[in-house]
C-alpha cells in the first residue's frame, strides 16, 4: 500500500493564504474592469452644461466593445484597451478618444480628447454604470411636439432659419435639424413638463439642445450647446408644411470653365490619380468632396461605398477628394483610414493637400467651381467629362424620408447619365 504524504500544518496554512491572495488579486482586477451593461455618459463643459449620451458595453469574440447610442443609431466602437483600473476608448472616426479610470463605485472618471489638426481639446468626462436613461423626467409633457418646425438659430451677428423634425412618444423625444447642406444626425432626449432636452455624441458632434415648450405650436428660450464653448439661442414655430431647399444651388460652376482637370495622390499608397486617367473615360463619375472630420461625410461614405460596390459594373466610378485639417500627407492618410476600413471603401480617396479651412480651397484644387461651400458636396460628371449637377450637403439616415428622397434623386441622376450615348 502506497503511503499517503502528509503536508505539514504550516505549509498548508501558507498555501491557503497564497490561494486567498491570488483570488483577491483576481477579484480586484475584475472589479476594476469596464463592466458589461448600459452607461450614462457626460462630457462636462466649462460653463457647467453636460453633453449626455448613452453607451452599452459587452464582450464580443473575446474582446471588449461598446455601442454609442443615439436614438436608432448604435455606433460600434471596437478599439478599447484596459490597463488595471484605466480604460482607453478610441472612437472609430474623427480623432476622438476617452481616457478614464474605474472608481470604487465602478463608474468612469476621466477626459475626452478631441483633435482638430494641430489643436487638441480636452474636457472632463464621466460615466455612470447601470444607467439606461438619458435625462430624468420629472413631470408629464405639457404638449406633444411631433412634426416639423421652422427653427431660428441666433448668433451675435446673424440668424439662420432651418427646419426641425421631432417625434415624441410619451416623454421620449427624438429628431434632427435639417438645412440645405445636411443634418444634425441622430438626436435623442425627453420632454419633461414644459422642457425639452436633446443630445448627441458621435466623436465629432457633441451637442445639447434645451428649450421651453410654450404649447404645441411654439418653442422658446432654446439653447444649443456645441463642443466645449459654442452656444446659440434658438426658437421654433410649428409648420408641418415647412420645406428644406435642396443643395443643388449651393455650389456654382464658373462660366466657360471647361471640364474638371485634377490629379492628387491616392490615400492608399500616394500614387497619382487623375480624372483624365483611362479608367474614367466614357464613364459616369461621381466626385465626393469630403473630410475625415465631417460626420455627414461619414454617412455619405457609407452610402457611396455600398452604392459603388453594387453599381460599379454598370459603368459608374467614384472618386473621393479629401480636404483635411492638415497639409501633411501622412497625417491626412492616417485620419482617413478608419472611414475606408469601416465602410470597405473600394473607390480611391485622394488627398488634395489643401485644408478645409483654406478659403482658396476651390481655386487651388477645382478651379472650375466658384467655391466649395459645404461638406460633403457631390459632383456628377457625364460620360463626356462634363459636370452636369452639383449637390452640396447630404441628408443622412437620421432624416428618415429625406434620406429616402436623397437616394431616389441620386439614383435618378446616375441612371439618366448612364442612359446617355
Amino acid at each position: 500500500m502506497k503511503k499517503r504524504r502528509i503536508v505539514p500544518f504550516k505549509i498548508a496554512i501558507a498555501f491557503c493564504f497564497l490561494a486567498i491572495s491570488f483570488a483577491s488579486i483576481h477579484w480586484s482586477a475584475k472589479s476594476n474592469e469596464l463592466k458589461n451593461g448600459y452607461w450614462r455618459a457626460s462630457i462636462l463643459r466649462p460653463d457647467g452644461q453636460q453633453i449626455v449620451f448613452n453607451f452599452q458595453s459587452k464582450d464580443s469574440a473575446g474582446k471588449k466593445i461598446i455601442y454609442v447610442i443615439n436614438g436608432k443609431e448604435h455606433l460600434l466602437v471596437d478599439s478599447i484597451e484596459t490597463r488595471t483600473d484605466s480604460v482607453f476608448i478610441e472612437m472609430p472616426f474623427f480623432e476622438s478618444s476617452f481616457k478614464a479610470k474605474v472608481n470604487k463605485e465602478g463608474n468612469l472618471e476621466g477626459i475626452w480628447v478631441k483633435k482638430y489638426g494641430e489643436r487638441v481639446q480636452t474636457l472632463p468626462f464621466k460615466a455612470a454604470y447601470n444607467k439606461k436613461e438619458r435625462f430624468e423626467v420629472s413631470a408629464p409633457p405639457v404638449a406633444n411636439i411631433s412634426g416639423r418646425w421652422v427653427t431660428e438659430f441666433k448668433t451675435d451677428n446673424n440668424a439662420d432659419t432651418i427646419v426641425a423634425e421631432f417625434k415624441q412618444e410619451g416623454t421620449h423625444l427624438s429628431g434632427t435639424f435639417l438645412d440645405p447642406t445636411g443634418d444634425y444626425r441622430y438626436l435623442d432626449g425627453i420632454v419633461s413638463g414644459d422642457s425639452l432636452k436633446l443630445s448627441t455624441f458621435d466623436g465629432a458632434h457633441a451637442f445639447l439642445f434645451t428649450a421651453k415648450i410654450d404649447d404645441n405650436k411654439n418653442i422658446s428660450g432654446g439653447k444649443f450647446y456645441s463642443g466645449a464653448r459654442s452656444i446659440q439661442d434658438w426658437n421654433a414655430v410649428k409648420n408641418d408644411q415647412a420645406t428644406v431647399a435642396d443643395g443643388f444651388g449651393e455650389t456654382k460652376i464658373k462660366p466657360g470653365s471647361g471640364k474638371l482637370n485634377f490629379s492628387f495622390p491616392n490615400s492608399n499608397d500616394g500614387t497619382s490619380v487623375s480624372i483624365n486617367d483611362q479608367k474614367y473615360q466614357g464613364k459616369v463619375v461621381v466626385i465626393q468632396i469630403l473630410g475625415s472630420w465631417c460626420p455627414n461625410c461619414m454617412d455619405e461614405t457609407k452610402f457611396l461605398s455600398d452604392y459603388y460596390n453594387k453599381n460599379h459594373d454598370r459603368g459608374v466610378e467614384v472618386i473621393g477628394l479629401a480636404y483635411e485639417r492638415t497639409t501633411d500627407f501622412k497625417e491626412s492618410q492616417k485620419a482617413l483610414q478608419p472611414f475606408k476600413k469601416r465602410f470597405n471603401v473600394q473607390y480611391p480617396i485622394l488627398i488634395t493637400g489643401v485644408t478645409v479651412s483654406d478659403s482658396l480651397r476651390a481655386q487651388k484644387t477645382l478651379p472650375q467651381l466658384a467655391s466649395i461651400n459645404a461638406f460633403p458636396t457631390t459632383i456628377f460628371v457625364d460620360k463626356k467629362g462634363k459636370i452636369r449637377k452639383i449637390d452640396s450637403g447630404f441628408s443622412g439616415p437620421a432624416t428618415g424620408a429625406h434620406y429616402a428622397e436623397f437616394k431616389n434623386k441620386f439614383n435618378k441622376i446616375v441612371n439618366e447619365l448612364l442612359a446617355e450615348k
